[in-house]
């Protein structure tokens, strides 16, 4: 039967609690795979296991129950093994660099930072400082509303500024926030989002890190940010060297 990863910590790692169980229906029992210095939590993996909110839970649960009593690295929803000795394996391959990573990582979470335009405050911010804009549409509204490649040439500038706008404003977001962040990955780019951004933070700085992203929204009103966590670092555990195409394969995403 395949091997469902949950996370990777030390094997000093205080004990899970007991009886914990994470995904599947029913749920299949946490147990604790060592190798050396390290020690993968893993359960059987269910078949045909889907995103569906109860099994996101149930993976987040375990990492917040082991995470409560030391570090662990998280390993994304749906990271599968297709056995224990594959798992222990890259245990062995990779172990300088999870125990970098432990130590890299310990009393540290993650915060994700999604943002966007308000579309009615960015265009009055784009009209306010752009004269050129300004007068055009002026100049539109004097006339009946222009003609057809007036209004064309308008949208078009209009388009352009708020595209600047968006590099500006993504510059912004995380030029703000990395000074308070150990660390700093950039999430890959999407259509609904002009920023998304996760930051590493230490436990104990939560509190002035979330005081700057309130500083943030209120030095830019046409923004809306959207902040996720504290969540285990997801991010920021990185792929080991060469992983071997079929050892722990990941599918899905914990974070939104």
């Amino acid at each position: 039967m395949s091997t469902y990863v949950y996370g990777i910590t030390a094997s000093s790692h205080s004990d899970l609690p007991k009886d914990l169980a994470g995904v599947g229906d029913p749920p299949r029992p946490v147990r604790v795979l060592t190798e050396g210095s390290l020690a993968a939590l893993v359960s059987d993996a269910p078949e045909d296991l889907r995103p569906k909110r109860r099994e996101l839970l149930a993976h987040s649960n375990v990492l917040a129950e082991a995470g409560a009593t030391g570090c662990v690295l998280p390993m994304r929803f749906g990271s599968v093994a297709p056995d224990d000795d594959t798992v222990t394996g890259v245990l062995a391959e990779r172990m300088e660099h999870y125990k970098e990573r432990l130590r890299a990582l310990d009393g540290k979470v993650e915060y994700n930072v999604k943002a966007t335009h308000a579309e009615e405050a960015v265009l009055h911010r784009v009209l306010a400082e752009n004269p050129e804009i300004r007068a055009m549409t002026q100049a539109n509204r004097q006339s009946g509303g222009g003609t057809y490649e007036d209004r064309l040439r308008l949208g078009e500038m209009v388009v352009a500024a708020v595209k600047a706008q968006e590099a500006e404003d993504a510059t912004d977001v995380q030029h703000t926030l990395e000074p308070v962040a150990d660390a700093v990955s950039v999430g890959p780019e999407s259509t609904g989002w002009l920023a998304n951004v996760s930051f590493l933070v230490a436990r104990d700085s939560a509190e002035t890190f979330m005081t700057a992203v309130e500083q943030l929204r209120k030095g830019h009103p046409h923004l809306d940010l959207r902040v996720n966590g504290p969540l285990p670092p997801y991010s920021f555990v990185e792929p080991g060297p060469a992983e071997p195409a079929d050892s722990m394969s990941g599918g899905g995403t914990a974070k939104g």
